[in-house]
């Protein structure tokens, strides 16, 4: 596991445990508090909170922005906020290193692709030898995606020369012959796409049906507001149907990085599969998705649902 995640995972446990009698005390009950990721666009919860999804269901809420996930983890771990979406990984790093949290729903699958430039000459995952590639980071679903990718086809991530690069970077990047491959997440890849590079890979070649965001809750809000937890499942179900029924209409409604396009900006709806619910189909990507975490070194061993989800669905 990336040693920086597991530092800040174990000072996020001790800093719960000495402010969350303040932060409860302080915090109205009345209100449940969502956090997430402006990067990660987070549709159904721009789409809840923009059609009063939760005004339905009688729940007042209070959205908070975060920069990171480690900041996401943080909160709910004091008692800051009571749920939030937020990526898979984190989630499963955090259980693992104790920290109180369920996941209540799945949310996102896929949206990733690697792709190259079309001056780079690779035509196969083997020509990756000795080029420059960028990832988002190397804690990020993306990493992972390509290191086990390259795992089972006899090669290591280590063949590669890696670089992190943001997304809205990466274009700007392969123009100037920085980079000669890169992979990313929606619309990145799209817009990359456009400009002229060659889609490689997609999620689904890259590990097919894999999760990628999920909606969790602190155990603490889910043992003193079931009925609460239950609401917010069906807020976030809710939404994921009005987003898939309205694909179109939603593109327009969600922030995207302020881009314009809308074809690009459909293209990550069209790109990432909107689920909901805990059902055997997710539970097992998951199951698969951690054996693999625990084959590159990620977790130490896979972690047993009655640990990882609400069993209030």
């Amino acid at each position: 596991m990336d040693k920086k995640f597991v530092a800040i995972i174990a000072c996020v446990v001790i800093v719960a445990i000495a402010v969350s009698a303040y932060i409860n005390f302080v915090q109205d009950d009345d209100i449940v508090t969502i956090g997430f990721l402006l990067s990660d666009y987070d549709p159904a919860l721009v789409v809840a909170n923009e059609t009063d999804m939760f005004g339905a269901q009688g729940l007042k809420t209070k959205i908070i922005v975060y920069n990171n996930d480690y900041e996401i983890i943080n909160a709910i771990a004091s008692g800051e906020i009571d749920a939030a979406y937020i990526g898979i990984m984190p989630v499963l790093a955090s259980v693992e290193d104790g920290v109180p949290i369920k996941i209540l729903s799945a949310s996102q699958n896929g949206g990733s692709g690697l792709f190259v430039s079309n001056r780079s000459g690779i035509d196969d995952v083997s020509d990756l030898d000795g080029k420059n590639v960028a990832t988002p980071q190397d804690d990020s679903i993306q990493y992972l995606l390509l290191s086990n990718y390259l795992k089972e086809h006899g090669m290591s991530i280590d063949d590669l020369n890696i670089s992190s690069c943001a997304g809205s970077f990466i274009n700007e990047s392969i123009k100037k012959g920085k980079i000669d491959a890169a992979i990313t997440y929606q619309p990145y890849v799209t817009i990359n796409e456009n400009n002229g590079s060659k889609i490689l890979l997609n999620s689904d070649e890259l590990m097919p049906n894999h999760p990628n965001c999920v909606l969790i809750a602190s155990d603490e809000f889910i043992s003193k507001h079931p009925e609460d937890a239950q609401k917010l499942s069906k807020v976030h179900e809710n939404a994921t149907n009005y987003i898939n029924n309205k694909t179109d209409y939603v593109a327009n409604m969600v922030p995207i990085d302020g881009i314009d396009n809308l074809e690009i900006r459909k293209a990550y709806f069209y790109n990432v599969s909107f689920i909901y619910g805990l059902d055997d189909t997710f539970k097992k990507s998951v199951d698969d998705f951690m054996k693999i975490e625990v084959d590159l070194g990620v977790l130490k061993e896979p972690i047993s649902h009655d640990k990882l989800f609400w069993n209030g669905s």
